[in-house]
């Protein structure tokens, strides 16, 4: 064997069976693009199904439309995709939102919405995947988006700073319990990325976009396929000994000095 082909050979995906919550867009998109050429089978459970004519086109992964805050209807999912494909191997914990408004305003009923997406979710869909990631004949694999905000204060949407922080506790608890288990546990901080959500915020406020590109160290925001590279890692057989980490994807805007 040579040793381009090891390489390769660790980061084939070929046989993997997993799911993305959120994938119909953004980032959830982009790991779906790197993951399916890498070989792996993808699955999005969101709301809506992807409009990207050219994952579409390429068959980067089949949607499955219910509510990831619906737990019967993705145990049910979970369960027609073991029952088609025989195993499930990963789980990413992609699904997220956000509301900008400052702490002393915040409605209630906002909180709760994104305390619930984006932390309880993850850890109730992690809890209907672990019989079937357990089996996994590849190791199974858990990670979840956290966020630079799990770092880092920002103005405005503190609930988000709260529940992206929180992931990384979800994330080091899990790996302690299931370490035992043959599941490993990790998440990915993205930084500044162009997706449809922060394209919207800039376009609303372009003062907020020159601020976002002073903050890496790279001056110029990351792609989607950027974060899925990071994903295929936690994926391969190139990460056996990795778990109950956080791993920053964000042009350096967590190391950047003045």
């Amino acid at each position: 064997m040579t040793s381009r082909e090891y390489v390769a050979g660790l980061f084939d995906l070929t046989g993997h069976v997993g799911i993305i919550t959120g994938a119909s867009r953004g980032l959830g998109l982009g790991q779906a693009k790197v993951l399916t050429d890498a070989g792996a089978t993808v699955y999005n459970l969101d709301l809506a199904p992807h409009s990207d004519e050219e994952a579409i086109r390429k068959g980067h992964m089949t949607d499955i439309v219910c509510d990831v805050t619906e737990y019967e209807q993705v145990q049910k999912a979970v369960e027609e995709i073991a029952a088609k494909e025989g195993h499930l191997d990963f789980l990413i914990n992609n699904a997220g939102i956000t509301f900008k408004c400052r702490a002393e305003e915040f409605p209630e009923e906002r909180l709760d919405k994104i305390m619930e997406i984006n932390l309880k979710t993850p850890l109730m869909i992690a809890k209907i995947c672990y019989p079937y990631l357990k089996e996994s004949e590849y190791i199974g694999r858990i990670v979840s988006i956290s966020s630079m905000a799990a770092y880092m204060g920002f103005t405005g949407v503190l609930p988000y700073d709260m529940t992206k922080a929180g992931i990384l506790g979800l994330t080091r608890g899990l790996a302690e319990e299931w370490k035992n288990d043959n599941i490993l546990v990790n998440s990915v901080a993205p930084g500044w990325f162009l997706t449809k959500l922060n394209e919207d915020m800039f376009e609303q406020n372009p003062d907020r976009k020159a601020a976002a590109l002073s903050k890496p160290m790279l001056p110029r925001f990351g792609r989607p396929v950027e974060i899925g590279y990071m994903m295929l890692f936690l994926l391969s057989g190139a990460s056996t000994y990795l778990t109950g980490h956080d791993f920053t994807v964000d042009g350096g805007a967590t190391s950047h000095g003045f």
